[in-house]
C-alpha cells in the first residue's frame, strides 16, 4: 500500500476566527490551535520568514480534518474569493448533513451565501453549494430516504 489515509485538507484564510466559527457552526469540532514558524517551516513550504496561526477542525466522526491557516508573514496571496465553481484547482469541500435547510440557515448567520439553489438529485440527495468566509466553497448533501 502506498498511502494510509488522507490526513487533512489545508485552507489558507485571512480571518482565522471567522473561518473557525463558520466550520464550528457547520458542526466540525476544534481539535487544536497553534502558532507556527521557523527555519524548518520555511524549508518545508519553500518560503522565507513564515509565521502562521493555524487551527485544526475535524468532522464529528474524526475521519475528516481541515487545517485552517492564517499567514502573517509572508502575506497570503489571493486567487479571488468569488471564483466560480468551474475554476481550476481544488474548488469545494463536501459535507453530509442531516437537515440541509437548517445548516444553510445557520451558515448564513456567518455570512455564507447560497450559490444557485438547493436541488434534489434523483431520489438520492438534496444538494447545494454555499460560499463561506474567504470565498470557501462548501457543498452540502442531505441523503433522502
Amino acid at each position: 500500500m502506498t498511502i494510509q489515509r488522507m490526513d487533512n485538507v489545508g485552507v489558507v484564510v485571512d480571518d482565522l476566527d471567522a473561518a473557525v466559527a463558520f466550520f464550528l457552526e457547520l458542526g466540525l469540532e476544534l481539535e487544536g490551535e497553534a502558532a507556527v514558524g521557523g527555519r524548518s517551516v520555511d524549508r518545508l513550504v519553500g518560503l522565507d520568514g513564515v509565521r502562521v496561526d493555524m487551527a485544526m477542525v475535524r468532522t464529528p466522526d474524526g475521519h475528516g480534518r481541515l487545517e485552517l491557516t492564517k499567514f502573517h508573514t509572508p502575506p497570503a496571496v489571493s486567487a479571488g474569493s468569488d471564483a466560480p465553481v468551474n475554476t481550476l484547482g481544488i474548488r469545494r469541500i463536501m459535507f453530509a448533513v442531516d437537515d440541509i435547510e437548517d445548516v444553510v440557515a445557520r451558515l448564513r448567520t456567518h455570512g455564507a451565501e447560497l450559490i444557485g439553489e438547493v436541488v434534489r438529485y434523483e431520489d438520492s440527495y438534496r444538494l447545494c453549494y454555499v460560499r463561506g468566509p474567504e470565498g470557501i466553497l462548501v457543498a452540502l448533501a442531505e441523503q433522502l430516504g
